[in-house]
């Protein structure tokens, strides 16, 4: 039997906020359990919250940049349940009043069609704390607690692994370029929780949804709905039930795993927070927020098209590094050659980088010294060989002009010493000049090598190939 696979994700993504959601307590990765924290995180009696402004900010942003619609009126609700995780008993959400909704999100998949990913609602809400189970006890950190968090909820558009791993890989993009968020999936700043059904192809009645939470990479995600699409049909063929339940996957095994049954839906009994007044955005607010968001990866991609006339690809490998991006930004500020800068940047830089443990967010070379070497390059003072062997000795912040001289790097241009290499090369070596004359193109080559070779790899390969070519001519 064939099958419609029916996937929504939500995911839950930290604002990068220097204070939390409701309480004027920081918030930063790594710091010491329990050292983040405030009377207000806590929930001790007489405490009240107050929303944080940057976050809302942020929100809107999110919210703009997914093509939602922005609700002026600011609302929060109380999400009871208890848990040991959350202080008060209860989480203040929007539940009634999301600040965005009906969005959505193009991916593009691997065979080049386009897809139109609805985006259902956006909404502001506070994180929990965090817990380590240990085997006969469990820690609390309340670092996380009240942690400012949206959740993007899409709406069921996915059907395959690829499709969810396209989706959220994009959301990840315009979360990090819009500086929302870290988005940072092993650390937790990024949270995705999927849900997936499989039905009769064709048919409009849904299946069972079964829910796998806190998939913590991209990878996963894909792996992940592939084999619980697979799994759920082999239950289906063998004429056993599917179960609505919440799973979690297992690297190790690469499969999911039973978390806990669902008996339906859990009554949470939301009614509006009393104790934060509904707040009215003005129209002159939401458009400060709008008209100062940072260019988004599809408006630099079309920029860089035009602009430096980069070629698809090159804008798409900038564009999966933000930190790669920007610095290439910075280069071309100095560089005469956008192509060359890619390149040499792409293919080489974080090669360098890697090698030498560090990555680009950490690069030790200016961007002004790295457009120098560029230069360098495209003047043809030195050859692609040397750029290559120079990149390595600016990690200590030399400058390249200055290596080049240190090693006696500069590349031979003057037309006038080439053509005297050649015919020295060409007088030592008349059985090529044969080989040539007789059709075996690969002489040619040989001989540029030993111009190469004799100038000690000085010489501009270029104009020596293109002067071997008419030196050539004339024997």
């Amino acid at each position: 039997m064939e099958y419609d696979v029916v996937v929504g994700i939500e995911i839950h993504i930290e604002l990068k906020t220097a204070t939390k959601m409701f309480s004027s307590a920081p918030y930063a990765f790594k710091k010491a359990s329990n050292t983040c924290v405030s009377e207000v995180d806590l929930a001790l009696p007489g405490t009240l919250p107050c929303v944080n402004k940057e976050a809302v900010r942020k929100s809107i942003e999110a919210c703009t940049a997914l093509h939602l619609n922005i609700d002026p009126l600011v609302k929060f609700d109380r999400k009871n349940y208890y848990y040991t995780d959350l202080p008060k008993g209860y989480q203040i959400t929007q539940q009634f009043h999301p600040i965005g909704r009906d969005g959505y999100v193009e991916i593009v998949k691997a065979d080049g069609t386009k897809k139109k990913i609805r985006i259902n609602r956006i909404h502001m809400e506070e994180d929990t704390a965090k817990q380590f189970h240990l085997h006969d006890e469990t820690l609390i950190d309340y670092n996380r607690a009240g942690v400012p968090l949206i959740e993007i909820v899409s709406e069921p558009d996915l059907t395959s692994g690829e499709e969810a791993a396209l989706y959220v890989e994009k959301l990840r993009q315009i979360m990090d370029y819009l500086g929302v968020s870290d988005v940072k999936m092993e650390e937790g700043s990024m949270r995705c929780d999927t849900n997936i059904s499989i039905k009769e192809k064709g048919s409009k009645v849904f299946g069972t949804k079964v829910e796998i939470k806190n998939l913590n990479s991209i990878a996963n995600i894909q792996t992940a709905v592939d084999y619980e699409t697979k799994r759920q049909a082999e239950l289906i063929e063998k004429g056993e039930e599917i179960v609505q339940e919440t799973r979690r996957f297992d690297e190790k095994s690469q499969t999911t795993i039973t978390m806990r049954k669902k008996e339906g839906s859990v009554d949470y009994k939301y009614f509006p927070e009393p104790n934060i007044f509904p707040i009215r955005l003005s129209d002159a607010f939401i458009k400060e927020v709008q008209d100062n968001m940072p260019e988004l990866p599809e408006a630099k991609a079309l920029r860089y098209e035009e602009e430096y006339g980069l070629s698809a690809y090159d804008i798409s490998v900038l564009l999966a590094n933000k930190a790669l991006c920007l610095y290439y930004e910075d280069v071309m500020k100095e560089a005469k050659n956008a192509k060359t800068a890619c390149n040499l940047l792409t293919s080489e830089l974080v090669g360098v980088l890697t090698k030498a443990n560090q990555t680009i967010e950490d690069n030790p070379i200016s961007a002004t010294n790295f457009a120098k070497l560029v230069n360098m390059l495209e003047s043809n003072k030195i050859s692609s060989k040397q750029a290559k062997e120079i990149l390595p000795l600016m990690i200590d912040g030399k400058d390249p002009e200055t290596i080049a001289s240190e090693k006696g790097m500069e590349q031979l241009s003057d037309e006038s010493a080439i053509i005297a290499l050649v015919n020295e090369v060409l007088d030592e070596n008349e059985q090529s000049i044969i080989d040539f004359k007789n059709g075996k193109t690969h002489a040619q080559g040989y001989l540029v090598g030993q111009v190469m070779k004799k100038s000690k790899g000085k010489a501009n390969p270029k104009l020596a190939a293109q002067l071997v070519a008419s030196e050539l001519a004339k024997r």
